[in-house]
């Protein structure tokens, strides 16, 4: 299914977190690329899911901090 990402966080060791919406249902999701060391598999977590968890990790406050910076645009 198509899909648009946005990358949020990256981290010291390569690990790469991104926010998606597939394009046909809308379904929000956070991607979960680990890096080649670790064996660079990908996961996807429902938004809901990846917000219940680890709310002081540096990927957690990345997206709430882009979540302020959308709402707090000026729109007019």
């Amino acid at each position: 299914m198509p899909f648009k990402t946005r990358e949020i966080y990256t981290s010291a060791n390569g690990d790469r977190w991104s926010v998606g919406v597939e394009s046909e249902s809308g379904r929000v999701f956070v991607k979960h690329e680990a890096n080649v060391p670790s064996g660079g598999h990908t996961s996807e977590f429902d938004i809901e899911e990846f917000l219940n968890g680890a709310p002081d990790s540096p990927e957690h406050q990345a997206l709430m901090q882009l979540v302020r910076n959308e709402v707090g645009k000026d729109k007019s």
